[in-house]
């Protein structure tokens, strides 16, 4: 299998010798699916093809890709990769002022658009220069659709292959503190990681003999996120996966029991959601006395049955919601990558139970980790970008002899096992002088059930300040109650941490934390300066009052 290079001769492959297996299905919300066998796939792919070659655009154009996750996302993708062109995807709800600096640096004329989160927003973000097609879950007016594409259009018949080094696409970061900055990919890139990666995710590939070994792949997470990618697309198109794709967040829970996948990806915001929808139907006074089988209907209600490897990633976990889910029987093995090393970094391989905490040991792909002088995790490896779009300045700053910088601050344990610790840049300084990180101090209030999102800031305050939102569970108590929880918790966390670290105040916002309003990234990510700047004054405001005090904003 390693003489597949590239993700088109993965799809060559699996159509010329399984061309009747289902690669991809698409839940249709009301518990149908539309499924597509390889030799489907291939059929839409050359006539997507066909349709793009036809608007005659220059050599290795940009070409956008604006939607949720969709069967049409992987089909557009590989259209894409085969008219020799570059693939930009966009984050469902991102915001208009980067969508539009995406659009004008990459040079945009032809955007695919699904459910893109902007709908209301569209003309004011997308001129109409810009050739649009509508693909699943595409509400707006636009100049084509794939429909219509797959009747009007016959099946590309041309070959090509791409050079190993030629971009097949450019991802753009969050962008949490400037404009996001596009990350540069090449074809040969994919064949380079992606057997690592599936040996790391324990997918074995298919020959169409054995079912019982195929994995079977569930797509939530955006596919704009290079995690999801890799782990979803490219690991499918290398082992004969089938990938199957939710509808949306209605009809989530019956899609993912009802495909019971074998490998499952989440962020830690889904992990708590998981736990709270068991929680609603036993409580968690009930659950010590649960049995084995009882614990394995829950796996089978969380559609994790089968799973397995089960990864958790893009944010750390609470160490409370991962103990609980082991004693489920559900091992949530955490993973680090970016965007810049194609997703690739450590990950818990061990079959030990894992640390809470750690993010694991260097994976496959020859992956190097090391810590500089500074603590900063460095990685080197076959997925590291081939640089930042237009920002050569910044590819200087981040690749040194092979090694990315990753801005991240990490500690590796005497068996290589990575615990990353905070950003660099996130430190403040209080008025007091002291320098303080404030990710070891947010992870001792991840146990508060009480709380949803918090930051700890502190730059020119005597002492560090922690402002939230409050949890479901925590708006189910009365203010008094509320606050008398908080209390209680503050003063035991306070008590564990040095004086110059202890927490002064929890200020709790009534405004939630979204993409919409600018305080989360596309990919769920606190905005920390945003964060801070929002609320900055209503802190100075109430600094010399309670200890616990819910902001009017």
């Amino acid at each position: 299998m390693t003489e597949l290079k590239t993700p088109l001769e993965m799809l060559h492959r699996w159509e010329n010798t399984t061309p009747n297996d289902v690669f991809l299905r698409q839940s249709l919300g009301d518990g149908s699916w539309q499924e597509y066998t390889w030799q489907d796939v291939g059929d839409k792919v050359r006539r997507i093809t066909q349709f793009i070659h036809s608007l005659n655009l220059p050599d290795k154009s940009k070409i956008a890709l604006w939607s949720c996750n969709s069967a049409d996302w992987i089909l557009v993708d590989l259209a894409i990769m085969l008219s020799g062109h570059i693939s930009v995807p966009l984050y469902p709800g991102q915001s208009k002022k980067s969508t539009k600096f995406i659009l004008s640096e990459c040079d945009i004329s032809l955007m695919f658009i699904g459910a893109c989160g902007q709908e209301e927003h569209i003309n004011d973000i997308v001129p109409p220069t810009i050739t649009t097609v509508a693909m699943f879950g595409c509400t707006i007016k636009t100049n084509e659709s794939l429909l219509e594409i797959y009747s009007d259009f016959p099946p590309y018949t041309a070959s090509y292959l791409p050079e190993q080094n030629d971009l097949f696409t450019i991802v753009y970061s969050s962008g949490t503190t400037s404009d996001p900055k596009g990350v540069m990919h090449t074809h040969g890139t994919v064949g380079a990681v992606t057997p690592g990666t599936a040996k790391s995710l324990r997918m074995e590939t298919y020959s169409g003999n054995n079912s019982e070994q195929r994995a079977r792949l569930f797509s939530f997470l955006p596919l704009s996120h290079m995690a999801e990618r890799a782990a979803i697309e490219f690991t499918g198109l290398y082992t004969n996966a089938c990938i199957s794709f939710s509808a949306g967040i209605e009809s989530f829970q019956q899609e993912i029991m009802s495909v019971q996948p074998t490998f499952f990806f989440a962020v830690p915001r889904l992990w708590v959601k998981f736990k709270a929808s068991v929680d609603a139907k036993i409580p968690p006074a009930a659950q010590p006395s649960l049995t084995d089988a009882d614990k394995h209907q829950i796996r089978e209600m969380l559609g994790l049955s089968k799973a397995k490897v089960i990864i958790t990633g893009s944010a750390p976990l609470a160490a409370d919601i991962h103990n609980w889910f082991l004693d489920m029987g559900i091992v949530l093995r955490e993973a680090y990558g970016l965007t810049e090393t194609f997703a690739t970094g450590t990950i818990w391989l061990k079959d030990d139970e894992p640390i809470a905490g750690s993010v694991g040991t260097a994976g496959s792909n020859d992956v190097e980790v090391k810590l500089s002088a500074q603590n900063e995790v460095l990685i080197r490896g076959k997925g590291i970008m081939a640089g930042y779009y237009k920002n050569e300045q910044k590819t200087r700053e981040s690749l040194n002899n092979g090694w990315f910088h990753t801005g991240d601050l990490g500690d590796l344990d005497n068996m290589g096992n990575l615990t990353i610790k905070g950003r660099i840049g996130e430190e403040f300084k209080t008025s007091k002088g002291k320098f303080i990180h404030p990710a070891p101090i947010e992870n001792k209030f991840k146990s508060l059930k009480q709380l949803d999102q918090f930051i700890v800031i502190g730059q020119g305050l005597a002492q560090p300040v922690l402002i939230g939102t409050i949890s479901e569970l925590g708006q189910q108590l009365s203010e008094n109650a509320l606050t008398s929880t908080l209390l209680d918790a503050l003063k035991e966390i306070n008590n564990t941490l040095p004086q110059y670290e202890q927490v002064s105040h929890i200020m709790l916002s009534s405004t939630p934390w979204t993409i919409e309003n600018g305080l989360l990234t596309p990919t769920l990510k606190l905005q920390r300066k945003t964060i801070e700047t929002y609320y900055y004054s209503d802190v100075c405001e109430h600094i010399t009052g309670q200890s616990v005090v819910q902001l009017s904003i």
